[in-house]
């Protein structure tokens, strides 16, 4: 199923990240953790594309495996670092003999130890160029695209972001799937000037659980998400205790998940980072509501 077709339901949309881990015991680990977020029946899972295309086979094996063997509708990333035009269109050949309908276009981070993106000498430079090349050819996918509610850390300005952000949506992407974030207020002015350019699609609200201090303060440093004052000053007083950690981002999270689902938002995407515990506890108190 194109998950395009699931927002044109009355409910809302809840989905699951993961990424291919690097080892045996990690991949064992993972489908522990599908098997167990499976019991909630989560409309898609998407399958991360590691930096540099690091992970390109692994994430195609894994994102056929959960759609073919495990009955999951999946979604898989592709982004353009690394490679040239006709590796891309051999990825997307083999996405779809293995039957997957979804992928969400990016441009990708640089390879570990590089400062800036450099494009492959016959590849794209950005994802709207990726999400263009899927149309030309009249690929058959449904193609979701990346937008910052905050902004990307790249961008020369908030409205340059926001104009890529429209290329992408106008090449040809059918869902918006944002960067995660805490403040809801930054989703939904973001979502009220995507209305106000015409934007019609989904935007899909990111959002990842906090489970452990040191490691939310080096994403959000690298994608420049803000934590609120009052969650940061709760995080900080008990970062120490783990399992105080894991209650507090849970608590957060279900609040924000409640507030952005009655003002409107279509679904929440979970970057899961692999586990299940959080994603569990959140997804099960927002559908007992």
């Amino acid at each position: 199923m194109r998950i395009s077709e699931l927002f044109q339901a009355d409910k809302a949309v809840f989905s699951f990240e993961f990424f291919p881990p690097k080892t045996d015991k990690g991949h064992g680990d993972l489908l522990a953790t599908i098997d167990e977020l499976r019991a909630l029946s989560p409309d898609f899972v998407s399958v991360t594309y590691g930096a540099g295309g690091s992970t390109r086979d692994r994430t195609i094996e894994l994102v056929s495996h959960i759609k073919n063997k495990l009955g999951l509708e999946a979604m898989a990333h592709l982004t353009c670092v690394g490679a040239g035009r006709d590796e891309l269109r051999a990825v997307l050949d083999r996405l779809t003999t293995s039957g997957i309908e979804n992928v969400i276009a990016l441009r990708g981070d640089p390879p570990s130890g590089e400062t800036g993106f450099v494009p492959h000498r016959d590849g794209l430079r950005y994802a709207s160029d990726l999400v263009t090349l899927i149309r030309s050819e009249n690929r058959p996918f449904c193609i979701a695209a990346a937008c910052y509610p905050e902004g990307h850390t790249e961008a020369a300005s908030a409205e340059s972001d926001f104009e890529h952000f429209i290329d992408k949506m106008q090449a040809g992407a059918s869902v918006a799937m944002t960067q995660l974030f805490f403040d809801n207020d930054c989703y939904f002015r973001f979502a009220e000037k995507a209305r106000n350019a015409g934007l019609t699609s989904p935007i899909v609200a990111g959002i990842m659980p906090v489970t452990n201090v040191a490691q939310i303060e080096r994403f959000t440093k690298m994608c420049g998400a803000t934590i609120p004052s009052k969650l940061w000053q709760d995080l900080d007083r008990h970062r120490d205790d783990p399992e105080a950690v894991v209650k507090i981002g849970i608590e957060h999270s279900v609040a924000q998940c409640r507030d952005l689902l009655a003002k409107g938002a279509p679904g929440v995407h979970f970057y899961t980072l692999n586990r299940s515990r959080s994603t569990r506890e959140i997804l099960r108190e927002l559908r007992a509501d």
